[in-house]
């Protein structure tokens, strides 16, 4: 089975103004954990003191998952995590000839060397070690080969490839996970940014390729376009790839709620499998499918993911949803008298641009019955 590694708490609080405080880190980490996620990144330990003192918190918190911190492949770093008490961390090293030049004046051996050193440091306090490909996605298939091999001759666990500025077809990120996994030199991450929409797909093709792994953030929060999303991955896996994964009905949106909250940012009423509106129906014949059979327009139920069913009246609602709406309101209407109800609704909404609420529906009903 997959695992979810999820990094909400480190890459999705790198998105643009975005900080969260303590007491919502430690909200957002045991929702997590509800909903399935097999492990945190939490933070950055090398940022300071505070950060550091919000890391020793959330590992308080004694959460049955494996907790890690991100870290430049820097001793300095691996020491600031070392102090925090963590058991797990992502040493992280350019891949692409871009950022080795960046970041190393393009000197790969001295790169090698301290990505090598720390590696030992790690390992020698019994660390679990995760080798972060910072953009993986424009390096070369040998030199990844060149540094699994090397990470694992001194004890490293896992390769994080990383689609970081998301430039990946799902049939590139196959093709290269593929030639990565057939090596059988380390287990493969996925981690995949969402700059052309492709987070999810890219993250998904990684699995089918044979990495075991993938980031995900709640609600795809993160750097630019975000991250692959937290909920719809764990809902794939659950319902498009069989896998039995721990979801707490009643959690999946709220946690997806807190997240938004806490970053600002406002929760689309279409996003997938969290968004208020994906389970209303107000078609004529979707209501009239869904009435019937629940399963009818919809992948999986509402309750499922924390949301309500809806069946709002609209400009596209027909008769159904109408005598749908006036049996909740006590009232049991023959299809025949509403003929001349359906053209004022319309009439009504567009020109307003708001369905109508059962208050509405009862006077217009009422009115109908005088004409």
């Amino acid at each position: 089975m997959a695992l979810i590694n999820d990094t909400t708490l480190r890459d999705g609080e790198q998105a643009p103004y975005v900080a969260f405080n303590t007491k919502e880190k430690l909200s957002i980490a045991q929702g997590l954990v509800a909903c399935g996620a097999d492990e945190l990144e939490i933070g950055i330990a090398a940022m300071g003191k505070k950060e550091q003192e919000d890391i020793k918190e959330l590992l308080a918190l004694g959460l049955d998952v494996r907790m890690m911190t991100w870290n430049r492949a820097k001793r300095s770093d691996l020491e600031a995590s070392l102090e925090c008490g963590v058991k797990a961390v992502d040493l992280s090293i350019p891949i692409s000839d871009i950022l080795i030049d960046v970041k190393f004046a393009g000197k790969r051996d001295v790169m090698l060397r301290e990505l090598e050193a720390t590696i030992l440091l790690a390992k020698k306090e019994n660390l679990y070690v995760c080798i972060g490909g910072e953009d993986s996605s424009r390096g070369s298939i040998e030199f990844i080969q060149e540094v699994m091999t090397m990470a694992r001759d001194v004890g490293a666990d896992r390769f994080r490839y990383c689609d970081t500025v998301g430039i990946m077809t799902p049939t590139q990120i196959y093709n290269n996970v593929k030639a990565l996994t057939s090596l059988d030199i380390l287990p493969i991450e996925m981690h995949t940014h969402n700059d052309f929409g492709l987070a999810n797909a890219n993250a998904l093709s990684g699995l089918d390729a044979g990495a075991i792994s993938v980031n995900t953030t709640v609600i795809g929060l993160g750097e630019r376009a975000g991250n692959a999303s937290f909920e719809q991955i764990s809902m794939a896996l659950k319902h498009l790839y069989g896998q039995t994964r721990p979801i707490d009905s009643l959690q999946m949106r709220q946690l997806a709620l807190c997240v938004a909250n806490a970053a600002g940012v406002t929760l689309s009423p279409q996003a997938p499998i969290v968004g208020a509106n994906i389970f209303s129906h107000e078609s004529g014949i979707h209501a009239d499918g869904m009435m019937k059979n629940s399963s009818s327009y919809e992948p999986f139920d509402a309750l499922e993911v924390g949301c309500d069913r809806a069946f709002p009246i609209g400009k596209h609602s027909g008769t159904g949803t109408i005598l749908y709406h006036l049996k909740e309101l006590g009232i049991h209407a023959e299809k025949h008298t509403l003929s001349n109800l359906l053209p004022r609704i319309r009439e009504i909404v567009t020109s307003r641009k708001r369905v109508l609420n059962d208050v509405e529906l009862m006077t217009l009903y009422k009115e109908n019955l005088c004409l």
